[in-house]
């Protein structure tokens, strides 16, 4: 499934990797990726990309639930860190701090996280989120080099939950028809309440015309 701020497309595919990715954006796709970091999406070598920041939250939260008092410090301190920056984000966003000041924040933010990968680790579960943090460093503060850009993909991740669901009790998933027919449907359906349009006159529409024709969802489609 790829979300942007006014179209959703999903996808029924037979795999997770690049090749199924590159289906629905193109694997010259030069845009920007929200991702939970994913090794596949760095395929797009051509894309900029910011690394979810509520997944790495997330993630801390689940480690110190079972972490011992010893192996708590190292995801406690990131959980702090990604939420000092989603902090600053919001004090730019409400003017309380200028662009230089962003800057200036940014930076020491970066620096701390440097602090903290270059400790050594003993425990498996903080081997390997530092393991991941490397390799996302570049990405994890994108959002705040580049203001208004969003610093997770929540917005997917909520769009994705009604075809999780559909697809546990079926929706059209047991047959590759069924599938398809799904994945379109749902794609207009979620597009035109994004875009505030009327889903059901435009079906309509679409299946009284002569021959085929686009929807005014994308560049170019105008309304049946």
């Amino acid at each position: 499934m790829a979300v942007s701020e006014e179209v959703t497309v999903y996808a029924i595919l037979p795999g997770r990797g690049f090749e199924e990715a590159a289906s629905l954006l193109g694997a010259d796709y030069d845009g920007w990726l929200l991702h939970d970091g994913l090794r596949l999406y760095y395929g797009f070598e051509k894309a900029n990309h910011q690394s979810c920041l509520a997944y790495l939250i997330r993630r801390c939260r689940d480690m110190l639930a079972v972490s011992s008092a010893g192996a708590a410090g190292f995801p406690q301190q990131v959980k702090s860190l990604l939420q000092q920056a989603l902090r600053l984000r919001d004090r730019h966003a409400q003017g309380e701090i200028t662009g230089h000041g962003l800057a200036v924040a940014t930076g020491r933010l970066e620096a701390r996280l440097d602090e903290f990968l270059s400790r050594t680790f003993r425990t498996p579960p903080n081997l390997r989120l530092a393991k991941h943090l490397r390799h996302e460093q570049p990405y994890l503060f994108t959002f705040l080099h580049c203001p208004g850009l969003e610093a997770t993909n929540n917005r997917a991740e909520r769009a994705i939950r009604p075809a999780v669901v559909a697809r546990k009790v079926w929706g059209g998933n047991r047959t590759w028809n069924g599938a398809r027919t799904h994945e379109i449907l749902a794609s207009v359906l979620h597009t035109c309440r994004q875009q505030g349009k009327d889903a059901f006159a435009r079906i309509v529409g679409l299946l009284r015309w002569p021959a085929p024709g686009i929807l005014d969802l994308v560049p170019g489609g105008r309304p049946p």
